[in-house]
C-alpha cells in the first residue's frame, strides 16, 4: 500500500536528523521510501511559537505493514533519531517528528491513530512538498479532497 509521511526536524542538525530518518524508514523491513520531497524551511505552528524554524519534508512510501504498525515503526524511527516522546511538547522543538499522513484510503479514527492525519489539509509545509512529488495527490476521506485544491486554500 502507498503512504505519505511527513517530517520535520527543528533542533540540532535538522537536515542530517531529516536524513537519518528517511534512511531508517528504508532500512525498515516492509517500508521503502519510493520519493522525498525538497526540504522546505518553515516557521513553527501551534501553541509554542518561540522556537528555531523546522526543516519539513514529505515521503512517499509502499508499505506492507498496517496502520498501527506503520505509526510504530515511525516511534521507533524518532527515538532513534533521538525524540523522547516521554518529554515531548505539543508543537515544541524536536530533533524529528514522523507522521503518518496517509496509508492508501485508509479511513481510521482510533485512539492513538487518526487517519489521514487530522491536520494535514490545513499544513502548506505538508501540501506543497506532497503536491511535489505527486501532482494529482489526493486526500483521502469526508474532508480530503485534491492536495493541490487544499493548499490553494491554506498557502499565503
Amino acid at each position: 500500500m502507498r503512504g505519505v509521511l511527513a517530517l520535520g526536524a527543528n533542533t540540532g542538525d535538522r537536515a542530517a536528523n531529516l536524513h537519518a530518518a528517511l534512511a531508517a524508514l528504508d532500512a525498515l523491513d516492509g517500508l521503502d521510501v519510493e520519493a522525498v520531497s525538497s526540504f522546505v524551511e518553515t516557521a513553527p505552528v501551534g501553541a509554542v511559537p518561540d522556537q528555531p524554524d523546522f526543516l519539513n519534508a514529505v515521503a512517499l512510501v509502499r508499505t506492507t505493514l498496517d496502520p498501527h504498525a506503520l505509526l510504530r515503526a515511525c516511534h521507533a524511527v524518532e527515538a532513534a533519531v533521538g525524540l523522547d516522546r516521554a518529554r515531548k511538547v505539543p508543537d515544541g522543538p524536536r530533533p524529528i517528528d514522523v507522521d503518518v499522513v496517509t496509508l492508501g484510503d485508509v479511513v481510521l479514527d482510533e485512539d492513538g491513530l487518526v487517519l489521514p492525519h487530522p491536520r494535514a489539509r490545513e499544513r502548506a509545509f505538508v501540501l506543497g512538498p506532497w503536491l511535489e512529488l505527486d501532482p494529482d495527490a489526493e486526500l483521502p476521506g469526508p474532508r480530503g479532497g485534491r492536495v493541490a485544491d487544499l493548499l490553494a486554500r491554506v498557502a499565503p
